[in-house]
């Protein structure tokens, strides 16, 4: 009896202890009404929609953190980010959506923020719906392009994004090949970093790493949030009152969220949250139809697939998960790793540079074996005492270059103006016999919807 009075006094106090946080929490929200006087809104489905958006809040940055991580220039008063988080009703799930800032859009009938002109309905960019009419318009613009209704509202900018990974202790992410972005100041060498604040601001704005642009940032952006989900339930967090209050106070201390978005609904994310992992998550793009799509006074926007869109929102309205829960297999060796060009593509002639008899062949059927297009006639090379495998290329074939990288981890990529094509491999002496399994990760998919789950993109 003693025991049970115990643990009974302890639950209603660490209840009490939860709701005075969250309440004290939720006064210091910056509150915004996204949601004022709007009219014939899409039906409610089942769960949850959040419209989440990052903007570009580099006003806030400090000179030092300016100069650090590349976030020079003015403010643009604009959605860098814009995902829509599904939350199912049993609080068991999530969904998230990313929509392409470029995405074509048609704006409703609306008064510009910023000069008070009164605008007709128009076509912009998705991202361009923030700059004219705020929350409220870009609210409004993804409702009538989705025909989702919206049930909150967060806003996150540079600031919040930081504090909340350096106040987790870093978040981990990994990559096959180097990641260097000269824009941001990315640079990612292959394998597991554990990113500050600033750095994951670096990692996930990069726009120029490859040639998928936007499509590529928002695949690496989904990555990182499931890195995110992962480092959060794996640390502990969720369950350490003290350590979920900081956390929360970092998050929500400079974020902007709708009126409804209150202590209630904080702590029942909260309490939903302590039983997610990366597994209860899942990440999507809308599917694109068209990646060039120009619009007269506007330039070049993605257009969606309006069937494939439409049937991707029906199941977040019907509530219904997009992928089939995975059954458990048993896996040799490490996953497959994404590669950005399919190696089907990738044309390799393998060399022996060691005075090992055979090597090459070796290393010529298991690229083969991986999926790559050897010549099947690997040759001699001209020096025979190679330490370290090297991947000679054509600069013009860069990203076919880092995807063979990815199958040879260790080996040194040597650019070679005018080789052409075709890839050339020496192997060294550091060759064991097998390669690294890719496959190729289409960023920008068209037609089909691509979903990944959280725990498919985590280290």
């Amino acid at each position: 009896m003693r025991a049970v009075t115990t643990l009974s006094v302890v639950v209603l106090a660490s209840a009490g202890i939860g709701h005075s946080v969250m309440a004290s929490l939720d006064a210091d929200i910056a509150r915004v009404d996204p949601f004022k006087d709007m009219k014939n809104r899409p039906r409610a489905g089942h769960g949850m929609n959040v419209l989440l958006v990052g903007t570009d809040g580099r006003d806030k940055i400090t000179e030092r953190e300016r100069r650090k991580y590349r976030l020079g220039g003015a403010p643009c008063h604009c959605t860098d980010t814009i995902m829509i988080v599904h939350i199912s009703a049993d609080r068991e799930r999530a969904t998230v959506v990313s929509l392409p800032r470029d995405s074509y859009a048609e704006a409703p009938a609306h008064v510009d923020e910023t000069t008070g002109q009164q605008h007709a309905a128009h076509p912009i960019k998705l991202n361009a719906a923030y700059a004219e009419g705020g929350p409220q318009l870009t609210v409004r613009t993804v409702e009538n392009m989705t025909h989702l209704k919206i049930d909150h509202y967060l806003e996150v900018d540079f600031i919040t994004f930081m504090r909340t990974v350096d106040v987790l202790g870093g978040v981990r992410v990994c990559t096959a090949q180097p990641l260097k972005d000269s824009y941001t100041g990315l640079d990612l060498s292959p394998g597991t970093h554990l990113l500050n604040g600033g750095q994951a601001l670096q990692y996930v704005r990069s726009r120029h790493v490859d040639g998928a642009s936007d499509l590529g940032r928002m695949k690496r952006q989904q990555r990182f949030l499931a890195s995110l989900i992962e480092r959060a339930a794996s640390s502990g967090v969720l369950l350490n009152p003290i350590r979920f209050r900081d956390v929360t106070r970092a998050v929500l201390g400079s974020v902007r969220a709708d009126t409804g978005f209150g202590t209630d609904e904080l702590l029942d994310l909260g309490r939903a949250m302590r039983n997610f992992s990366p597994s209860s998550s899942e990440f999507t793009t809308v599917p694109i139809g068209q990646l060039a799509y120009p619009v007269k006074g506007i330039g070049s926007t993605l257009k969606w697939d309006q069937a494939r869109s439409d049937q991707l929102f029906q199941a977040l309205r019907d509530d219904r998960q997009l992928t089939a829960p995975a059954a458990p297999k048993r896996q040799a060796g490490p996953a497959p790793v994404g590669v950005e060009v399919a190696p089907e593509r990738i044309r390799v002639q393998v060399e022996n540079g060691t005075g090992t008899a055979g090597l090459a062949r070796r290393m010529d059927a298991a690229l083969a074996g991986t999926g790559f297009a050897t010549t099947r006639q690997p040759v001699t090379a001209a020096r025979h005492d190679v330490k370290r495998t090297v991947i000679s290329f054509d600069p013009r074939w860069d990203r076919s270059a880092r995807s063979l990288a990815a199958a040879l981890p260790g080996s040194e990529l040597r650019a070679v103006p005018g080789l052409g094509q075709t890839m050339r491999v020496t192997v060294g002496a550091d060759f064991k016999g097998a390669v690294r399994k890719v496959r190729f990760d289409d960023p920008a998919p068209q037609g089909e919807v691509s979903v990944m789950r959280g725990n498919e993109s985590v280290c």
